[in-house]
C-alpha cells in the first residue's frame, strides 16, 4: 500500500498561531514562507461554512515541528506588528463600523 505523502506531511505539523481572521492567519503565513518556513493554514476553508458568523478557533497556521523556533520569533514579530496597526487605526478612528469586519 503506497504511502500517503500529504498526510504524513501533515502530522508532522504543529500549530504555532491561532488567527482570529483569515486575513491574520495569511499575513503569518506569507511572513513564514518568506523566511523559507513551509506554512499551512488549516480551517481555511471552513470559515465559509459558517457564513456571517465569526469564525473563532477555526484557522490555524501550522509549521513542521522542526521549525517551530525559529518560526516562533516571526509570529510575535507579526502579532506585534498587528497590534500595533491595530491601536493606530483605533487612535485614528480609523475603526471600521462593521464589527465581523477585519482589520488590515
Amino acid at each position: 500500500m503506497p504511502i500517503d505523502r500529504t498526510r504524513v506531511s501533515l502530522l508532522g505539523m504543529q500549530t504555532i498561531y491561532r488567527a482570529a481572521n483569515l486575513f491574520d492567519a495569511h499575513l503569518v503565513k506569507d511572513a513564514l514562507e518568506a523566511e523559507s518556513i513551509p506554512a499551512f493554514i488549516a480551517g481555511e476553508y471552513l470559515t465559509g461554512a459558517v457564513g456571517q458568523l465569526p469564525a473563532m478557533d477555526y484557522i490555524a497556521v501550522m509549521v513542521p515541528e522542526s521549525s517551530l523556533p525559529a518560526a516562533s520569533s516571526i509570529v510575535q514579530a507579526v502579532e506585534a506588528q498587528l497590534t500595533e496597526a491595530r491601536l493606530a487605526m483605533k487612535e485614528q478612528g480609523d475603526v471600521p463600523d462593521d464589527p465581523l469586519a477585519a482589520f488590515c
